[in-house]
């Protein structure tokens, strides 16, 4: 019997270490650089199109910066603020005018909050049902722009991060 319960204690002792350690590591899905520079840059010429000068951030499920872009005359704190709307989204997991309309009484407060700024023109970057990161755009008088921008560009892509692996 005492060896019994000994095996059955080994056995067990194993499958808890076994369950640990593969919760320990884990693999994630990530926008590469090539489609976050191909997006930006999509973003940026589709509000050109519509006579608006705009910067362009894609960042990583992580909120890491994979690709920024500012057009000619777009003013250098467009980039600061596309890359601050992107990783909002990253923070709240939705797009920033949604949240933005969902949760007005926190707004004030968590644009207080360094790296961030909910305000309209953040939108999630989902491949293959995975989200893999996010793009902010910022420059045209408007989020509601900033957005129809960003999701231009998402949708000139649509095929590419529909069949993402």
């Amino acid at each position: 019997m005492r060896k019994l319960t000994g095996v059955a204690m080994s056995v067990g002792l194993m499958l808890t270490s076994a369950l640990a350690q593969g919760e320990d590591v884990f693999s994630t899905r990530n926008i590469g650089m090539d489609l976050a520079r191909d997006i930006a840059s999509e973003a940026v010429l589709a509000c050109r199109k519509k006579g608006y000068q705009v910067a362009a951030v894609v960042v990583d499920r992580s909120a890491t910066l994979r690709a920024a872009l500012r057009d000619d005359l777009a003013a250098r704190f467009t980039l600061q603020i596309a890359e601050e709307k992107a990783n909002a989204v990253i923070m709240s997991g939705t797009d920033t005018g949604t949240f933005a309309r969902n949760r007005k009484a926190i707004v004030p407060q968590l644009n207080e909050v360094d790296g961030i700024m909910i305000l309209r023109g953040g939108v999630p970057i989902d491949a293959g049902g995975y989200r893999v990161g996010a793009i902010g755009v910022s420059g045209a008088p408007g989020g509601d722009i900033d957005e129809d921008c960003a999701k231009a560009a998402l949708e000139k892509y649509a095929e590419r991060l529909e069949f993402a692996e």
